[in-house]
C-alpha cells in the first residue's frame, strides 16, 4: 500500500483500527485462557466482564471515528454505552472481591478476625461521616451501597441525557450539571472500593487486588478526565477547527476517540498481568508448593 497517497484522516483511521485490533488480540488471548481453564465460574464470569471493558471502549471509540460528523445525540449514545458498561464493571469488581473473601454480598457478614477494625475517612467524606468508624455489618453494607449507587445513577443519567439531546432541550449548563453528578457518583464508588481494599488488604493480597483495581480506575479516570480537559480546551478556544466540514466539538470527539483507541491497547496488556489465568490453571498452586519445598 502506498501511504504517501493517504491523507492525515485516513492514516489516523488506519492507526486507530490497528490499535483496536491489538486490543482485541490481547483480550481474546486472555479470554480464551480463562475459558480453557474454566474452574471457578463465579469468579471468572466477573473477570470476563471486566476484561471486555477495554475492547468495548476501543470499538465504541472507533465507531465514533468512522462517523466523525455524527450528531451530538449519536456521540452521547456512544459515550453512554461505554459509561454504562463501566458501571457494570465496577459492580462486578466488587462482586469479585466478595467472592475472593468468601463473603455473601446479600448478608454482608463481617469475618470475626476483622470485626471492629477502624476505617479512617478523609476529606470530603468527613463532611457527612465520622473521621473514624468501626467495621461492622452496617459499615460494610454502606460501602456496598456507595459502590452500587453509581451502577443505578449512570444508566438513569444516560437515558435522560440522550432523551433531552434528541428533544433539543440540552443546554450547556445542564450538560455540566450531569457531568458534576456523574463525577461525584463515580468518585464515591471508587472511593468505597479503595476503603474496601484497605480493610480487607490482607485477605485479598494473594489475588493482586490493587493491580486489578488500577486497571479499572485507570480506564475510568483516563477517559473521564481526558474528556473534561478536551472540553475545556475547546471552550477556551485552544482546540480550533481548521476544516470547513468539521467544527471544534466534533474535533474534540475525534481526539477523545483516538486517545481511547491508543490507551485501550495499554490497558489490555496490563490486564494480562492483573487478571492472569494462573490461579485457575494450577500454575499458582504449583509455584506455592515448589516454594514450600525449597524452604
Amino acid at each position: 500500500m502506498d501511504f504517501s497517497n493517504l491523507n492525515r484522516g485516513q492514516i489516523t483511521l488506519m492507526g486507530s483500527a490497528f490499535c483496536v485490533m491489538l486490543t482485541m488480540h490481547f483480550t481474546v488471548q486472555l479470554l480464551s485462557q480463562h475459558l480453557f481453564y474454566w474452574k471457578n465460574p463465579k469468579e471468572q464470569k466477573a473477570i470476563v466482564i471486566i476484561i471486555l471493558m477495554a475492547p468495548i471502549y476501543a470499538i465504541d471509540s472507533f465507531v465514533g471515528l468512522l462517523d466523525i460528523r455524527g450528531s451530538k445525540a449519536f456521540f452521547l449514545f456512544l459515550d453512554s454505552i461505554k459509561e454504562c458498561y463501566e458501571a457494570l464493571v465496577i459492580a462486578k469488581f466488587l462482586a469479585l472481591m466478595y467472592s475472593y473473601l468468601k463473603i455473601s454480598m446479600s448478608k454482608n457478614i463481617v469475618p470475626d478476625e476483622i470485626k471492629g477494625r477502624e476505617i479512617h475517612h478523609s476529606f470530603p467524606m468527613t463532611l457527612f461521616q465520622p473521621r473514624t468508624v468501626r467495621l461492622n455489618h452496617q459499615t460494610l453494607k454502606l460501602l456496598k451501597y456507595w459502590t452500587w449507587q453509581f451502577v443505578v445513577i449512570r444508566p438513569i443519567c444516560s437515558v435522560l441525557m440522550i432523551t433531552l439531546q434528541i428533544l433539543g432541550t440540552y443546554p450547556s449548563w445542564l450538560s455540566w450539571t450531569f457531568t458534576i453528578i456523574l463525577n461525584v457518583s463515580v468518585s464515591l464508588a471508587l472511593y468505597s472500593l479503595v476503603v474496601f481494599y484497605h480493610v480487607f488488604a490482607k485477605g485479598l493480597a494473594p489475588h493482586k487486588p490493587l493491580a486489578k483495581f488500577m486497571c479499572i480506575k485507570g480506564i475510568v479516570f483516563f477517559c473521564f478526565w481526558q474528556g473534561i480537559v478536551l472540553e475545556i480546551l475547546v471552550s477556551m478556544g485552544i482546540i480550533k477547527s481548521h476544516h470547513f466540514w468539521m467544527d471544534a466539538e466534533h474535533l474534540e470527539e475525534a481526539y477523545q476517540n483516538i486517545l481511547v483507541c491508543l490507551e485501550m491497547v495499554v490497558f489490555s496488556v496490563l490486564q494480562q498481568y492483573a487478571y492472569n489465568v494462573s490461579p485457575y490453571s494450577g500454575e499458582t498452586e504449583a509455584k506455592m508448593k515448589l516454594g514450600k519445598k525449597n524452604e
